[in-house]
C-alpha cells in the first residue's frame, strides 16, 4: 500500500468518525468532550504537581501557560491572526484574570495535596457553576441534575470530610477558593462560546493568564533543565488540549448538563496519585468513589432519556397533518 493511499484512507475514516460524533445529540457530545478533557486534565495535574515539588509554583504556573500558548501559534499563525480577533476584547481579558487567580491559588495548593484531595475539593465546583448558570445563563434546571450533582458532592464529602481537619486544612480552604474562581470562569466561558469559538477563547485565555502570571515568576526565577523544559512542553500541549475539549463541551449544551461527568475524575487522580507518588487512598476514597459514579452513571441515562423524548415530541410537532 503506498503512502498516499494510507494517508486518504486515514482522512476517510477520520472524517466518517467526525461526520458520526457530529450526529449524535449535543448533551451526548458535551458529555464525551468533557470525559476527555477529565482524562487531559489529571495527567496534567500529574506533571505539575510533580514539578511544583522541584521549583516555584509561581514559575510552574507561568511556565505551564507560556509552554500551552508556544504549541498554539503554529496553529494560531497558520489560520492567520485575523481569525483569532475576540469579538470582545475587554471580556477575554477580565474571564482571563479570573482564571488566572484561580490557577494561582490551585497552584499555591498543589505541593501540599494528594491528588485525589485536590480533584476531590475541586469537584465542588460543579455546584457552584449550576447555581451560576441557573441565575447568570438563565439555564433549565431539572431536579435530576440537582440530585445528581447534591449525590456525587455527597460522595466528594466522604472523601475528604476526615482531611479537612488536618495539617493541611488551609491549604484545602486555598483549593476550595480556587474551585470557586474556576466555577466563574467557566460560566464567563459559557457566556462567551455564543461570540467566539473554543480556539479563540482558549488562545486568548492561555495568553492573559501568561502574560499576567509573568511578573511573579521573573521574582523567584530559576532556569529550569532539559528534562523540566521538556515536561513543561508536554504540559502546555496537555493543558492546552484539555481546555479545548473542554470549551468544546460548553459549547455543545448547557453547563449543567455534564458537570456530574466531572467526578469521574477523581478516579483518574487517585490512580496517579497512587502510581506517581504513592498516595495511598483510603477505603473512604473508594467509597465515595462509587457514589460518584452511580451518580455519573445514572443521570447520563436520564439525559439519554430526556434527549429522546425531546426528539420525539419534536418530530411529532414537525409533521404535517393529513389534507382532509
Amino acid at each position: 500500500m503506498s503512502k498516499v493511499s494510507l494517508v486518504q484512507r486515514t482522512r476517510a475514516k477520520l472524517w466518517r468518525a467526525q461526520t458520526r460524533f457530529e450526529a449524535l445529540p449535543g448533551t451526548t457530545q458535551a458529555t464525551l468532550w468533557a470525559l476527555i478533557a477529565g482524562l487531559i486534565f489529571s495527567v496534567m495535574n500529574m506533571l505539575m504537581r510533580h514539578m511544583t515539588l522541584q521549583m516555584h509554583p509561581s514559575e510552574v504556573q507561568f511556565l505551564r501557560q507560556f509552554f500551552g500558548l508556544l504549541v498554539m501559534l503554529p496553529l494560531v499563525f497558520r489560520s492567520g491572526l485575523a481569525r483569532y480577533k475576540p469579538s470582545s476584547l475587554r471580556d477575554q481579558v477580565s474571564r482571563g484574570f479570573v482564571h488566572m487567580l484561580g490557577v494561582t491559588l490551585w497552584f499555591v495548593a498543589l505541593p501540599y495535596l494528594a491528588l485525589a484531595d485536590i480533584t476531590a475539593i475541586g469537584f465542588t465546583g460543579p455546584i457552584f457553576t449550576m447555581l451560576g448558570a441557573a441565575y447568570l445563563l438563565h439555564e433549565k434546571m431539572r431536579w435530576d441534575r440537582w440530585v445528581a450533582a447534591l449525590a456525587g458532592f455527597v460522595g466528594v464529602l466522604i472523601v475528604i470530610g476526615p482531611r479537612l481537619s488536618g495539617d493541611n486544612g488551609w491549604y484545602s480552604l486555598i483549593m476550595l477558593a480556587a474551585a470557586v474562581l474556576f466555577s466563574l470562569s467557566f460560566l464567563l466561558t459559557k457566556m462567551m462560546t455564543r461570540r467566539d469559538s473554543p480556539q479563540v477563547i482558549v488562545v486568548w485565555q492561555t495568553l492573559v493568564v501568561a502574560l499576567m502570571s509573568l511578573p511573579m515568576a521573573i521574582i523567584v526565577w530559576r532556569w529550569p533543565s532539559q528534562y523540566q523544559w521538556l515536561l513543561f512542553f508536554v504540559g502546555g500541549v496537555l493543558g492546552s488540549s484539555g481546555h479545548f475539549c473542554l470549551t468544546h463541551s460548553l459549547k455543545a449544551a448547557d453547563m449543567s448538563a455534564t458537570q456530574s461527568v466531572k467526578y469521574l475524575d477523581l478516579i483518574w487522580a487517585t490512580i496517579w496519585g497512587l502510581v506517581i507518588f504513592g498516595d495511598q487512598p483510603s477505603g473512604l476514597t473508594f467509597v465515595g468513589g462509587a457514589v460518584i459514579i452511580c451518580a455519573t452513571i445514572w443521570i447520563a441515562r436520564r439525559e439519554a432519556r430526556a434527549n429522546r423524548d425531546a426528539a420525539a415530541a419534536q418530530a411529532l410537532t414537525a409533521t404535517p397533518e393529513a389534507p382532509r
